[in-house]
This record gives structure tokens, C-alpha cells and sequence, in this order.
């Protein structure tokens, strides 16, 4: 089923929503990003927008760590 053309183009001029960035993140700190997903967020993504959420995540990752060290060890 196609999409009518001015739907599809304001689609595709839109940049990417703070969700599908944080997903991408995720998929790639896994290694499990579809095509389909890497393919849109190299046309439609901000390298910066990347760079941010991966470094909140990665902080987040190790708080998280730190946390679990801290309540485990007497």
C-alpha cells in the first residue's frame, strides 16, 4: 500500500523523535539495529542528538552499576 506523495514527503522531511533516537542507542549498545531503522537514522538524524543520548545512557549504564555494587557489598 503507498502512501499519498505529501504525506510521504512531510514524513520524510521530519527529523527524528526523542524515542527513535533513544531505541537506535539502545539497539546499538545491543548490536541489533535493522536496516530499515540504521538506514532512516543516517538520512534523518542529527550526529549530535546521537552523541547526547548515547552519553546519558552510557552515565545512566554505569550509575546503575555503581548502584548495584554499592547495595551487594556490605
Amino acid at each position: 500500500m503507498s502512501r499519498p506523495d505529501s504525506e510521504q514527503n512531510s514524513e520524510e522531511t521530519k527529523g527524528l523523535t526523542v524515542l527513535q533516537v533513544v531505541m537506535s542507542v539502545l539497539s546499538a549498545f545491543f548490536g541489533v539495529q535493522s536496516e530499515s531503522n540504521r538506514r532512516r537514522d543516517f538520512e534523518h538524524g542529527k550526529p549530535l542528538h546521537f552523541i547526547i543520548a548515547g552519553l546519558i545512557l552510557a552515565a545512566a549504564f554505569v550509575g546503575a552499576i555503581a548502584l548495584v555494587v554499592v547495595l551487594i557489598t556490605p
